[in-house]
This record gives C-alpha cells, structure tokens and sequence, in this order.
C-alpha cells in the first residue's frame, strides 16, 4: 500500500508539472512581478515592453512577442498611442491556462474574467490586493476606461509618456477591482497616481507594475 501510495504521489507530481509547464506554455497574459524599480521611469514604451518579454522568456514564454499596456499622450511630435491597439487580438489567458479575455472589446466590456484571482504575475502568482500588506493593487496604465489615451498631457497622465521617475502622475487601475478614486473598480482606468518616483507609486497602494499580453 506504501509503495502504491509513493507510485501514485511521482505520477501526481509529473502530471501537475506537466499541466503547469502546459499552462506556462500558453500563457499570453499577465501583470509583471516586479517593475523596472525606477517609478514609472519604464523607458518608455520601448522600455516596458523589453521587460515584458524579459520576464515572459524566464517564464518559459519567451517564444511569443510581449508587449506591455500602456499609452502615451500626443507629445513632441509623437501621435497618441492607444493600449488597446497594442496587444493583438486575443484571445488571452494567465498563467494557469485559464482565459481572461476573448478579444479586444471583451477585455473592455462587463464580462471579461479580470479578478484578483485570475489576474497572475507571469510565475502564476497572485498580486497583493486592497486589504493584503502591502497593497500592490495600482497597476500602470495611463488609459480611459475604453483603453484609448487620454487627451491630457503627457506628464500628469502617464509620467511624461513612461519616462519620469519624479513629478507628473499616471493613470491606474485596479486589478483586484476594488478601492477608491473615480472608478474604483476598474482594472484599468481607477484614477491618478500620487506621482512618479517609486515612493509616490507605492503610496497609493502599488509597486510600479504594469499588465503585459502577447500580441501572436
């Protein structure tokens, strides 16, 4: 009976290894483990999206191009550039295999399957939300609620377009979909930031991270 126990415990192991590995493997979603650690200094767009396929590749998911949500606001020269229009078409899923999305206007409408739960860093962890120490539930986005960039400018929206680590602010959401500001449950569009630098990201309850989607 031992022995049949012991057999059994291997095959559990390599079956849920094998299932993680799966999962892993067709991931296309997730919210970064950890940011750059420069406020909201991401090197721009270039920058956030390196560090998504950085994190995706040592996730075992490095085959498929990442690139983060985020907007920038019309500036220099420069034309606005929308989230929504930067992650492809879906549809997407964590990294536990489970869908989150079907496609872009599901993403952004009431029944997408955006939760605490569901919303995992690329190692299928779950993010700090409102009522856990610490609080990591502001998520970079500087995006409306449609995931268009917003017409304000650049530096009270999103930092001076990814590039300030000091004054400025960035449009948040909430992950967990609870808290305060003006739509407090929104994943993506909650309200403002405190400021730029690391300390301000983390005084209204975040740690500088950002969502990041497979666009293939």
């Amino acid at each position: 009976m031992i022995k049949m126990r012991s057999v059994f415990a291997v095959v559990m192991v390599g079956f849920l290894g094998a299932y993680f590995a799966f999962a892993q493997n067709s991931m296309t979603f997730f919210i970064t483990s950890s940011g750059p650690g420069n406020g909201a200094n991401l090197g721009g767009l270039a920058g956030a999206d390196k560090h998504c396929q950085s994190l995706a590749a040592a996730a075992g998911a490095g085959n498929r191009t990442w690139h983060a949500y985020l907007s920038t606001t019309a500036s220099g020269g420069q034309a606005a550039v929308n989230a929504r229009d930067r992650i492809g078409k879906g549809p997407w899923f964590n990294a536990k295999g489970v869908r989150i999305a079907e496609n872009v206007a599901d993403l952004h409408g009431d029944h997408n399957n955006l939760t605490k739960q569901t919303q995992l860093t690329e190692k299928g962890e779950m993010v700090n939300g409102r009522g856990d120490q610490p609080n990591r539930h502001d998520i970079l986005t500087g995006s409306q609620l449609d995931g268009t960039a917003p017409t304000g400018d650049a530096a009270t929206t999103t930092c001076g377009n990814w590039t300030s680590n000091g004054e400025g602010s960035a449009l948040l959401g909430h992950h967990d979909r609870q808290g305060g500001g003006t739509n407090p449950t929104s994943w993506n569009s909650a309200h403002p930031s405190r400021g730029c630098s690391q300390e301000n990201l983390r005084g209204t309850g975040g740690e500088g991270f950002f969502y990041c989607f497979a666009t293939n």
